[in-house]
């Protein structure tokens, strides 16, 4: 890695999990954001919280760590985004309460922030899309210079076949999990085939310059526009205690080859071995900026 300061901006969603007993800082472009800025990187959010005592801590806990918070909108009006987690037996389930601050994001504001900050990469997902913030997010893609980032993150019931294909027609790159991608095929009535020709077949209709498939213990792969397949076979991982996160660690990690240069192969196994390690923690960030260190040291060892 290089020491130089690389930015991305974050548009999309912030608000607060709430775990039995706990609560933590969460949605997925928070968590990309955290992990970006303990790697060195110079995230920019561009989302909207309510001024509430929620959205005040959140405010707090992100000046404390020293992120940039220009992009950071408030709102007199809606709460600050919260979902309920619920532990189940087959894993977690997620409310995610309607009409937040985050769905009303202005949209000149975030043209203003995009336009400020000159991104080298721009992230979003679907979930902030699921109402008047979509209109926000097309003034930031015109604004904003930077190869964009679709991290397609389906949440139900909050899926839009109509904005899922918006999307994708604004992306560079996009990553998904292998069940989002099946999702994917059904909702823009794409030919039954095997996940590797659903890909190549999403590749060329949008002209993307890559598409990532996450597969949790199975692995990853990356296909890219010259039809180039890179697939990584995953290391098991021991002592999970649970996933909170794991997609959004990957995909922060893959961000980071994405700007540095890396090699795929290599961003890919670092990626897995990021996300392994929220694995084993509980919830998406660690508590302590020295769950980073042995990332860094290593990175900067190898290049």
């Amino acid at each position: 890695m290089t020491a130089a300061r690389h930015v991305v901006l974050l548009f999309g969603e912030i608000l607060i999990d709430r775990f039995p007993g706990q609560e933590a800082l969460g949605g997925a472009p928070f968590n990309v954001a955290w992990h970006l800025h303990a790697f060195g990187s110079v995230p920019i959010l561009v989302t909207r919280i309510g001024q509430d005592d929620v959205g005040a801590r959140l405010l707090q806990a992100l000046e404390s760590a020293g992120f940039s918070i220009h992009g950071i909108q408030l709102d007199s009006i809606y709460p600050t985004g919260v979902v309920d987690v619920t532990l189940t037996a087959d894993g977690h389930r997620f409310d995610i309460l309607p009409d937040r601050a985050y769905d009303h994001i202005h949209p000149r504001l975030a043209r203003m922030t995009a336009l400020a900050a000159n991104p080298e990469l721009v992230y979003f997902g679907t979930l902030a899309q699921r109402a008047n913030s979509h209109r926000a997010l097309r003034h930031l893609l015109r604004a904003a210079g930077g190869r964009r980032f679709f991290d397609v993150n389906l949440r139900n019931p909050w899926i839009s076949a109509e904005k899922l294909d918006w999307s994708l027609q604004h992306a560079d790159f996009v990553k998904a999990n292998d069940t989002e991608l099946e999702s994917i095929t059904r909702l823009l009535d794409l030919e039954a085939a095997s996940a590797k020709v659903q890909a190549k077949a999403l590749v060329q209709r949008y002209q993307l310059r890559g598409l990532l498939i996450t597969c949790g213990a199975a692995g990853a792969w990356w296909l890219d526009d010259s039809a180039q397949l890179t697939e990584m076979a995953a290391d098991p991982i021991a002592g999970i205690r649970d996933t909170v996160g794991a997609g959004d660690a990957f995909s922060a990690v893959f961000m980071l080859g994405l700007l540095h240069d890396w090699k795929v192969p290599v961003t890919l196994q670092r990626a897995h071995h990021f996300a392994g390690a929220i694995c084993r923690i509980r919830g998406a960030i660690p508590e302590h900026q020295d769950f980073y260190k042995p990332f860094l040291e290593e990175w900067l060892e190898h290049g």
